[in-house]
Formats: structure tokens, C-alpha cells, sequence
């Protein structure tokens, strides 16, 4: 006898919050059915180790006894509608201009959320790329880990190489094919 999984829907929301040191946090979805789990093994699945608050989300759910989980991330985008100060080093680069550079494979060196920054490495190039908090979090991420393979757009700044998008390097795979 075997027993049928529920089925899954598709659904699309913002993310509530999510606690990487806890491993889980929940969605809202734009149906406004209530919370919806996000497992920490559920979004690494997608490439990702964390997600901001507010990021846009389309996920595959399911609804069991204890409630509605997310069983797959579709997609994840950077919150929408917030005011934020633009970032002095990024310049007068907008969105099309940032989307039109090349992904660029990296892994993460450090990065230091209460410090706002941190630094990736890009394959078979020597310097550390930049990269600041506030990009982290347009780009739909709260936090990244030592050794997290991640997809940058870079910029020239005025103190160096700068990311000026961030992305799960799967993300970036999927992106390219």
C-alpha cells in the first residue's frame, strides 16, 4: 500500500520573516490564507542560505496536518515599494544597466551582517569583491555564509570591485539557460 503525497499549489507572497540560526520563517501569501512554513532545507534546495524580509516569493506548497509548507522555491525577488537611499558607490547605475552586466561566478569570503558588509572571491581573478549590505538586501538575500556560492554583478567603485547584484549561483544557472 502506498500512500499519496497532497498535492501541491503554486503560490506567491512575501516573506513574513525568516531566521536562518533558527532555520525556518514564514510567508505571507497574496491570497491571505495565513502562514505559510519556510523550511531552512527548502530554500537551500533553491541555492539559498537566507532571504529578506519583504522579498517577493513564489513557492510550491503543500498543506498537511500541521498546516501549509513550502516544499519548493520557484523564485525569489528583492522587496518592492521601499524607499531606500541609493548607494553612493553604485552611482547613477540603474536596474537595466546592473541586469546587463556579466554573472560572475563566486564564493563568499566573509561577510558580517552587523558590520553591513563583507567579500567575495571571483574565480581565476585575484582582488576581493565588495559587497554592502544594502545590495545584499535588494538582491532578496538578509545574510550570507563563509563559502556560499553565490552569482555577482559587478561594478567599478571608487574603492575597488563592487557587487552591485547578488544571486544563488543556482539562480544564476537557471538564469543563463
Amino acid at each position: 500500500m502506498t500512500q499519496q503525497e497532497p498535492a501541491s499549489k503554486r503560490v506567491s507572497g512575501r516573506v513574513k520573516w525568516f531566521d536562518p540560526a533558527k532555520g525556518f520563517g514564514f510567508i505571507i501569501g497574496n491570497d491571505d490564507a495565513g502562514d505559510i512554513l519556510l523550511h531552512a532545507n527548502v530554500l537551500r534546495n533553491f541555492g539559498q542560505g537566507s532571504v529578506a524580509d519583504n522579498a517577493r516569493i513564489t513557492v510550491m506548497v503543500q498543506v498537511t496536518g500541521r498546516g501549509a509548507q513550502a516544499v519548493e522555491v520557484l523564485e525569489i525577488l528583492p522587496p518592492e515599494g521601499e524607499t531606500a537611499p541609493p548607494i553612493e558607490d553604485l552611482g547613477d547605475s540603474d536596474m537595466a544597466m546592473i541586469l546587463s552586466l556579466p554573472l560572475e561566478p563566486g564564493r563568499v569570503k566573509w561577510f558580517d551582517k552587523g558590520k553591513g558588509f563583507g567579500f567575495a572571491n571571483i574565480f581565476a581573478r585575484p582582488e576581493d569583491v565588495f559587497i554592502h549590505i544594502e545590495v545584499l538586501r535588494r538582491s532578496g538575500f538578509a545574510d550570507l555564509a563563509p563559502g556560499e556560492a553565490v552569482g555577482l554583478r559587478v561594478i567599478e567603485g571608487k574603492r575597488g570591485r563592487m557587487a552591485a547584484q547578488v544571486t544563488s549561483w543556482e539562480a544564476g544557472l537557471r538564469e543563463t539557460k
